[in-house]
């Protein structure tokens, strides 16, 4: 079981299923929860749930279903939370929002596992290589733990100065997983310096990033970024376009 203590404004991260739960405000016996998902993920309140609303795509519903099933019954926990915290019930609310986060930690797990299930991808005589540079200590270990589990060999830089050190220093990366917003040198300070050297210059550099493109005025194709996936993650999807950029650049996958 997970159990979780968090003030307002704090998170609770799933990268596996790219889902967040948000503590968005407490006010008396209310509560106000957040949660952010991928678009192939439906959460419902338990009001829409039973007006029918459904997803759309019959491919969608067979892909996720289970998922479907297993986030429904979160949204009914989360339902009753709010409602036995308005009614006084506080032991209870706690009761129930540690089987909610339980459910999700299960969820999250069973993600992981799909993720590598089969073991590591092997990729002729060395694992994939890949540079994460991400200011937040807590999702940079998170996606590289996932990373490695996959068999990409990941190093990890927590900011720009970081991340060209190591690429001064260190063979060269397969490929740099960029965050954008960060402190002393950021995403595009980092990227304009990576593009400026010639022997990174054709270096297949990912954003992930919370920020939309168009906010930072950073160029997507040769001379930029070479992909852009929008936090909450998808890891599965990044995991495909590593596995693809690695091919295209000469390494068995």
């Amino acid at each position: 079981m997970l159990v979780l203590s968090r003030r307002v404004d704090e998170k609770i991260v799933f990268p596996a299923i790219g889902l967040t739960v948000h503590l968005l405000r407490i006010k008396g016996n209310v509560v106000r929860i957040g949660i952010d998902a991928p678009p192939e993920l439906v959460v419902l309140r338990q009001e829409l749930e039973k007006s029918g609303v459904r997803p759309q795509s019959a491919a969608t519903r067979s892909g996720t279903h289970e998922i479907c099933n297993r986030l429904s019954k979160i949204s009914l926990g989360l339902h009753l939370f709010q409602k036995q915290r308005e009614a006084g019930m506080l032991a209870a609310a706690d009761e129930t929002l540690a089987r909610v986060f339980s459910g999700l930690e299960a969820l999250d797990r069973d993600a992981v596992g799909a993720l590598v299930q089969g073991g590591p991808e092997k990729r002729g005589d060395r694992p994939a290589r890949a540079l994460l540079v991400e200011d937040d200590p807590n999702e940079r270990e998170l996606l590289a733990g996932l990373l490695g589990m996959n068999g990409c060999d990941c190093a990890t830089a927590a900011d720009g100065i970081e991340a060209l050190d190591y690429l001064a220093s260190h063979e060269r990366p397969d490929v740099v997983l960029l965050d954008m917003m960060m402190p002393r040198c950021d995403g595009p300070s980092t990227l304009r310096a990576i593009r400026s050297q010639p022997r990174l210059a054709d270096l297949k550099v990912f954003c992930v990033s919370g920020t939309p493109p168009q906010d930072l005025g950073v160029a997507t194709g040769p001379g930029g970024i070479d992909g852009w996936y929008s936090k909450p993650l998808n890891p599965r999807t990044l995991w495909d376009a590593i596995c693809g950029s690695i091919s295209v650049s000469g390494v068995k996958v």
